[in-house]
């Protein structure tokens, strides 16, 4: 009888080691899946904020551009 007792906790044991292994592993890839994501909308922000500042600087030059004739015709 205790022969019986032994592997059946063993084998419980052992069970519930590789479901916990695959539990684990499953949590693994969910989290690396939120983190791409998160890395994509990083990214994309990134991306959003140089264009801005790009149009940005190209408006504040085509004004002192236009500032800079406005002097010269004044004079």
């Amino acid at each position: 009888m205790l022969h019986i007792e032994f592997f059946t906790l063993f084998a419980s044991l052992l069970g519930m080691f590789f479901w916990n292994r695959s539990e684990s592993r499953s949590d693994i890839r969910h989290m690396d899946a939120k983190l791409e994501s998160t890395r994509e909308l990083v990214r994309a922000i990134h991306d959003e904020m140089k264009d801005f500042h790009r149009r940005l600087e190209k408006q504040d030059a085509d004004f002192k551009t236009h500032l800079m004739q406005f002097h010269e015709n004044k004079k």
